[in-house]
């Protein structure tokens, strides 16, 4: 009897560690613990969400409501891939990892597009409203992150093309050792390219009872994307890469939720 609870209470506490383990998964890419595959898991790496130690998370912060602010780009490809709501996610996310009282957008409902439009106006008497309905009543901070700047300011490339150096030594070398070596650098192919992008985000918090402007800051971040190959002797290899736009807004997101916690909790 005693053997059988030994083994059932073993097969729970077995059964308990396998719960709470964290999930892991396998790689089923032909290439896996290829040159490659490091390679490019390497640059993934880096890109990859980091959480940040906020310096004052273990004080809580006033409750508050984030409302989608603006995006201001010339660029077609941001405006496609970025709206007002999607930077509202990333900063509902890292305001709660802060310890800031987050009351989310989805449940305000219809309320929501009503409290936005009262702040962004600054209709006081409207805001005042609005935060007299149900979970509003505790909110003393409205804040937006607006999209100021998003911009591919820079790009650079260069390369090497050993076909004309390469048919030059054909016919300077004569012989096959010459036409040899005149393919072997003829068949050097290199080439590199880089771009920049600037992207710069605003902040501002507003007092929830008057609308007024409590505080607000400014922060810009550069993103490099660039690629480079490489080709000899019909062999070759490439690298493309960099931070993606989404991981960038996220990075600014961090980056000013950061001073709103280390200066205004």
């Amino acid at each position: 009897m005693k053997h059988a609870a030994w083994v059932l209470g073993a097969a729970i506490a077995v059964g308990a560690t396998s719960v709470s383990a964290q999930p892991t998964f396998g790689n089923p890419s032909p290439t896996a613990g290829s040159t490659t595959s490091q390679q490019a898991n390497a640059a993934a790496d880096v890109a990859a969400y980091k959480p940040v130690d906020y310096v004052n998370k273990g004080k809580r912060g006033p409750d508050l409501v984030v409302i989608p602010g603006e995006v201001k780009s010339n660029n077609a490809n941001f405006m496609q891939k970025f709206g007002p709501n999607n930077i509202a996610d990333f900063a509902e996310l890292e305001l709660s990892q802060a310890n800031f009282g987050v009351l989310e957008r989805s449940n305000l409902g219809p309320l929501m597009q009503e409290v936005a439009l009262a702040y962004n106006l600054g209709d006081a008497n409207k805001a005042r409203q609005t935060m007299q309905i149900g979970k509003l009543k505790t909110t003393k901070w409205v804040v937006r992150f607006d999209i100021l700047k998003a911009e591919h300011i820079a790009s650079a490339q260069q390369g090497f093309d050993g076909r004309p150096m390469g048919a030059l030594l054909g016919i300077l070398g004569g012989g096959r050792g010459g036409a040899a070596a005149g393919t072997a650098v003829g068949s050097v192919q290199s080439q590199e390219s880089t771009g920049v992008w600037l992207i710069g985000m605003r902040y501002k918090i507003l007092d929830a009872s008057t609308t007024e402007q409590v505080a607000q800051g400014y922060s810009e971040e550069k993103m490099e994307v660039g690629a480079a190959s490489t080709s000899v002797l019909g062999v070759s290899q490439g690298q493309r890469g960099g931070v993606g736009l989404d991981t960038m807004v996220q990075r600014l997101v961090q980056k000013t939720v950061w001073e709103i916690d280390s200066k205004y909790k």
